[in-house]
């Protein structure tokens, strides 16, 4: 009787929707999304594949379940400073879960069944472009505009042979410089020589560049 239930996906004990959401985003975090099946997360949990068909339909709404988990760890844009610093603060806090969670890089925007989360993150992003003064035509160039670049950072990011300056350093030194003669490329060579010299550092580059764009788009507040 027990495998006959089990077959209609009927509930076993100590499985839970949410449950099954966290142990599937803990194994997409460890594996990545395509080792993810409602199989392989069933084994981890330790429970029969149907059970979780009780919970979630398949797979496409775990994935929108785990999605809208990953828009509620990013915080939302506050409302008690000037739009610049909120954003900002957005789209930092993005940066962080996307590297926790790099897996949902490129699910972001693909879910047509967004969650709850999702649709508050949405909401007060848009909220905050149409209070700065942005147009609604506008505040939609921004909010794609703003997407882009956070979440190709985060990719990018995520595919670097290196995490810190330090390990930049020592691979330049190693690996890089060797390849790019001065005589043969020597605009990267000398880059390479003078940003050794300064400490570079790599995870300064996303503020820098975030800013920019923040920067560029506040002339276009107003009217259009």
């Amino acid at each position: 009787m027990a495998v006959e239930n089990q077959r209609q996906g009927a509930p076993e004990v100590g499985l839970s929707k949410q449950r099954i959401v966290a142990e599937a985003l803990r194994l997409a975090d460890r594996e990545g999304v395509e080792g993810l099946s409602m199989r392989r997360l069933a084994g981890v949990l330790g429970a029969g594949a149907m059970s979780l068909y009780h919970y979630v339909a398949n797979k496409d709404e775990l994935l929108d379940a785990m999605i809208d988990i990953v828009f509620e760890e990013i915080e939302l844009p506050p409302d008690d400073v000037d739009w610049q610093s909120a954003m900002r603060q957005e789209g930092l806090s993005a940066r962080q879960v996307l590297a926790r969670h790099p897996w949902a890089i490129s699910l972001m925007e693909s879910r047509t069944s967004p969650g709850p989360a999702n649709l508050r993150h949405r909401e007060a992003v848009t909220a905050c472009l149409r209070k700065a003064g942005f147009s609604v035509a506008m505040a939609t160039h921004a909010n794609w505009l703003l997407n882009s670049y956070v979440y190709g950072h985060a990719l990018q990011e995520a595919n670097l042979p290196f995490d810190t300056a330090a390990e930049l350093a020592d691979m330049t030194e190693d690996v890089y410089l060797p390849q790019i003669p001065a005589d043969e490329f020597p605009y990267l060579s000398e880059s390479a020589a003078v940003l050794m010299a300064s400490g570079y550092d790599p995870t300064q580059e996303f503020s820098f560049g975030l800013d920019l764009v923040l920067a560029a788009l506040d002339p276009l507040r107003g009217p259009a």
